[in-house]
């Protein structure tokens, strides 16, 4: 039996992802010539690349 993670119910109904792709969605629109670079938090499952562990140290 499944059930539902409690956290999850805690989340406010405007979640911060859904808010940034709302307005970068909305910014696309209103300018489709711009060029858009994306800095999300990546695929997770991946390690970081050595430039990054580099930079932190």
């Amino acid at each position: 039996m499944f059930t539902i993670n409690e956290n999850y119910l805690k989340l406010p109904g405007s979640y911060l992802f859904s808010n940034i792709a709302k307005k970068i969605n909305a910014y696309q629109s209103e300018n489709p010539e711009a060029e858009i670079l994306r800095l999300g938090i990546g695929d997770v499952t991946q390690p970081l690349a050595p430039a990054i562990i580099e930079a932190s140290a």
